[in-house]
């Protein structure tokens, strides 16, 4: 899954600092624009975005 070196990724570079979850998950969807399943399916990629944040706690 792409999210979790995109999350990892944005955390190293401090862009995560200071947000809530949905402005996190939103930071780390824009990182992602590009993806595929981004682009044909956003709302079900947040979605998933949400349970992966709830699964590793991040």
């Amino acid at each position: 899954m792409v999210f979790d070196p995109a999350w990892k990724e944005c955390l190293r570079r401090g862009e995560l600092e200071n947000k809530s979850i949905d402005e996190k998950i939103e930071t780390v969807i824009d990182h992602l624009n590009d993806h595929p399943f981004v682009q044909s399916e956003p709302k079900q990629a947040r979605q998933v975005a949400q349970f992966r944040v709830r699964l590793l706690k991040l």
